[in-house]
């Protein structure tokens, strides 16, 4: 029935090239989820390849889809895109019945691929760290509970990353384990 009705060729850049089925969320009583695309817009959808602008020019094409998913789709696209002036030209001119608008709305695009959502721990200099390297103290830090100054030059080695936090590090110093602001660290 996809291949059908897309003719069989990708329903997002008119590719026939490696076709495959995306499911767009949500699932609707309403509107046909599925649509028939190529490898590359089906990577880039799931965030297995960057969104690459050129490809995805596309768009003023299958914006004008009748089919409902494919106009969803598109307009996700585009309002991920629109940190560029064509996107928001064709958002500009891009109609969406209320029902597909609010289908479309209510499952944003995230351009963000996994790697680039993983917290990431930097030293006071910027340098990345991770859990194992050794840091070195750049200022005297109050151990609070603990009774102590931790002094400035102290090296910490073997520190561990909090997890969703990019701004602390744990490491032992003095016999204590402690939690350090990495404004306070440079990588030794």
């Amino acid at each position: 029935m996809l291949q059908e009705r897309s003719g069989s060729v990708c329903e997002l850049c008119g590719s026939d090239k490696s076709l495959k089925i995306l499911d767009v969320p949500p699932v609707s009583k309403h509107i046909e989820t599925r649509i028939l695309v190529c490898d590359i817009c089906f990577d880039q959808i799931n965030h297995t390849q960057p969104l690459d602008s050129n490809h995805w020019r596309c768009l003023n094409t299958s914006m004008w889809s009748a089919v409902p998913a494919v106009q969803g789709i598109s307009w996700r696209l585009l309002q991920a895109l629109s940190q560029e002036r064509w996107p928001k030209d064709l958002l500009d001119t891009f109609y969406l019945d209320d029902d597909i608008l609010a289908w479309a709305k209510s499952v944003p695009f995230d351009t963000k691929s996994a790697e680039e959502e993983k917290v990431i721990h930097k030293d006071s200099n910027g340098t990345r760290l991770e859990t194992g390297d050794s840091v070195i103290l750049i200022k005297d830090l109050d151990v609070k509970g603990a009774g102590f100054t931790a002094k400035r030059g102290t090296s910490v080695r073997s520190i561990s990353l909090i997890e969703n936090n990019a701004s602390q590090i744990e490491g032992r110093v003095n016999g204590h384990q402690i939690v350090i602001l990495t404004q306070f660290v440079k990588k030794a």
